[in-house]
């Protein structure tokens, strides 16, 4: 039986729903609130009916936008948040509770870093460890651990997690395992390939595509035996147990705390998500090409990108995404090259923040996303001072190369 593809299926996913007036896209759903003619159907809604009541719940374009993260990572349901740090604290501070512990990568991104401070300064127990080597993990296990979360390729140093051994660690002591997708995307990796519970994607990044919305999203792979938690709340102990964990995730998340996509930006994504596998090739082969280039650079002292032999999980990384290694790569420059010097040389490249956008990003990480980690933290997930952060766009390959290295050869004139 012919199956379409990954594009196909997202290009035609609002079609397989209802969408009002024979619209190609579900439209963008403004109303706060939901009436009913009936109030006995009202109160069904509230008590678990498929429906809406409040749009801080989610609205018809949410919910559209979920279906498609949900077919894009093979999972069984997805809740929308406004940010991706919403969806990651949404998940820590409704599945975890005082006491309990969580075993985290010790490369997280630094805002999630922060968040796993404040999550401890609450009571849960959090320790990191390198998430590349299986023994590592193994080792750091405690009685009380409840959850393991890594990334799949850490941002910037790209360090590749063992995402198959923890996964398969997870199933044998009955852990939440959840992965944070957002570099490699669906396309590149799903989740549940290697047994995770919960898959975090921003798609505030790639997804979206063209920095022009925020949003995150959980999705639950339907791996994981929600009635062997005891976290679950009673309340939301109905229905097949599979639901269960990203029921109380929604509740609280988004009808509690709030962190809620609005319609908005939920269609921009949305939209923006049609075309991700047309702009991650592109992405994937742009980064490749400019780790080569800057390898072989006498301005560059490293290269991290998963997609070089040099790299030390290079053949984790072809085994789990193929010949595809994603968009985003640090750069580590020669002693005398000044990283913003440099920096201030490049033409095209915008200093920016964000990552996943169609135009290509850098910025030095150890003065800003990272600086108020400070040394000794940076030291340990391995950003050096020099080091700047790339996220490679879909410019001509050429026109990228050219910049790189004109502001390379400027500084070492």
């Amino acid at each position: 039986m012919h199956q379409n593809g990954f594009t196909t299926t997202i290009l035609h996913s609002d079609r397989q729903q209802s969408v009002e007036h024979g619209a190609v896209h579900k439209p963008i759903h403004t109303s706060s609130e939901f009436a009913y003619a009936d109030a006995r159907e009202l109160a069904a809604v509230f008590q678990g009916k498929a429906g809406f009541t409040y749009s801080r719940q989610g609205t018809p374009t949410t919910s559209a936008l979920e279906a498609k993260i949900s077919q894009m990572e093979g999972g069984t349901s997805s809740v929308s948040f406004a940010t991706g740090m919403a969806a990651l604290a949404a998940v820590f501070s409704t599945l975890l509770r005082k006491g309990d512990h969580l075993l985290s990568s010790q490369y997280v991104f630094g805002n999630t870093n922060s968040l796993l401070g404040t999550l401890a300064e609450l009571g849960v127990e959090i320790s990191y460890v390198d998430p590349t080597d299986i023994a590592q993990v193994h080792a750091a296990l405690r009685p009380n651990t409840r959850m393991v979360f890594t990334e799949t390729i850490a941002n910037p140093g790209t360090q590749l997690a063992d995402l198959a051994g923890i996964g398969a660690l997870c199933r044998e002591r009955g852990l939440v395992y959840m992965i944070d997708n957002t570099l490699t995307t669906p396309w590149l990796f799903q989740g549940r390939t290697v047994g995770a519970s919960l898959v975090m994607n921003s798609l505030s990044k790639y997804i979206g595509g063209h920095g022009d919305a925020l949003g995150g999203t959980i999705t639950d792979t339907g791996l994981y035996d929600w009635s062997d938690y005891s976290n679950i709340y009673d309340s939301y102990r109905k229905g097949p147990p599979t639901g269960w964990g990203l029921l109380q995730v929604k509740k609280k998340g988004l009808r509690d705390m709030g962190g809620t996509l609005s319609a908005d930006s939920a269609h921009r994504i949305a939209i923006g998500a049609e075309t991700l596998a047309l702009r991650m090739a592109a992405h994937c082969s742009n980064a490749l090409a400019l780790a080569r280039m800057l390898e072989a650079h006498p301005g560059v002292a490293k290269v991290h990108y998963p997609g070089l032999p040099s790299h030390p999980q290079h053949q984790r990384a072809a085994e789990l995404f193929g010949q595809r290694f994603g968009g985003l790569l640090g750069i580590e420059l020669a002693d005398g090259v000044d990283c913003f010097d440099f920096l201030n040389r490049l033409k095209i490249v915008l200093m920016a923040t964000h990552l996943g956008d169609t135009r290509s990003l850098a910025l030095p990480a150890a003065h800003t996303i990272y600086y108020e980690m400070g040394a000794e933290r940076r030291a340990q997930m391995g950003i050096a001072d020099s080091l700047i952060r790339v996220s490679v766009g879909i410019e001509d390959q050429a026109d990228l190369l050219f910049d790189f290295d004109q502001a390379l050869q400027a500084c070492l004139a």
